[in-house]
Parts: structure tokens; C-alpha cells; sequence
């Protein structure tokens, strides 16, 4: 069966689009999804490749969330397999950031208003500390 995507989006999306439905098609098969995850990194270049690399290490050290990637991009799942935190890089989509970004099963909930992404051109020390207390939180 093939994909049909609509007109309305743009050449970036309907690749994101079309990565998904690969995904799917990946995990139905048994596919190792940290290579995947690994793979979707080593295709960035720049500091999208070092923002992606440097969550990947932070994830995998400070959590016990598990590697793939979500529309293209790596991202990082709970146990019952929901994606809890992605990463989307600045030249896929043409912006001047990056984002890291936290989908609805993180544990980040605060009240009624709570930021779920971030911009992101460098994790300096403070970033990066700042980073790492996110991912405990999102996992809690």
C-alpha cells in the first residue's frame, strides 16, 4: 500500500511522515531501534549532531529510557514504549535551533502551564545541568 500525503504539508513534513510510517513498519519487524536512533544521529551534521549526540549520552546515563527514533528523529521511550523525550534538529526543518522536546508521558506536569520544548543552539555547563534535572523529572 502506498503512503498518499496530502499537498498541504511541506517537503520536510511529508519526510517526517513518510519515517514514521517507516518506523512502524521497522518495530513490526523486529528492528534493533537504538541503531536506528544511533543511525538518525550520524546522518546530522554540525551542532545538530553534537546537540543529539550529547542527549543521547545524557539519556542513557541519567535514565532508563530506551533509544529509537519518532518521525526521523531519535527519541527516547518509556518501558511502555510511549515516547517521553525527542529530539528534532534545526536543519531538517530549516530553523536556527534545535529542539528537545517532552511529549505527554514525561512527568513534567507544574499546576496548569509548563513548557514541553526547548530551543536549543549549545548546552553549555548550566544547559546541561539544567537538561539533566528535565530527564530525572520526565522519568519520576
Amino acid at each position: 500500500m502506498r503512503l498518499i500525503v496530502s499537498s498541504n504539508f511541506s517537503k520536510e513534513e511529508k519526510a517526517a511522515i513518510r519515517a514514521a510510517a517507516a518506523e512502524a513498519k521497522a518495530i513490526k519487524a523486529g528492528a534493533d531501534l537504538e541503531t536506528a536512533c544511533l543511525g538518525a544521529i550520524s546522518e546530522m551534521t554540525g551542532s545538530d549532531k553534537e546537540l543529539a549526540e550529547t542527549l543521547h549520552d545524557l539519556v542513557k546515563k541519567h535514565t532508563s529510557l530506551a533509544p529509537k527514533t519518532w518521525y526521523g528523529m531519535p527519541a527516547y521511550t518509556n518501558a511502555a514504549g510511549k515516547v517521553v523525550v525527542f529530539f528534532q534538529s534545526s536543519a531538517k526543518f530549516k530553523v536556527r535551533y534545535a529542539t528537545i522536546g517532552f511529549q505527554e508521558a514525561a512527568n513534567l506536569d507544574e499546576g496548569d502551564f509548563w513548557p514541553n520544548a526547548y530551543a536549543v543552539t549549545k548546552l553549555t555547563p548550566g544547559a546541561t545541568k539544567q537538561l539533566v534535572a528535565l530527564l530525572k523529572k520526565a522519568v519520576s
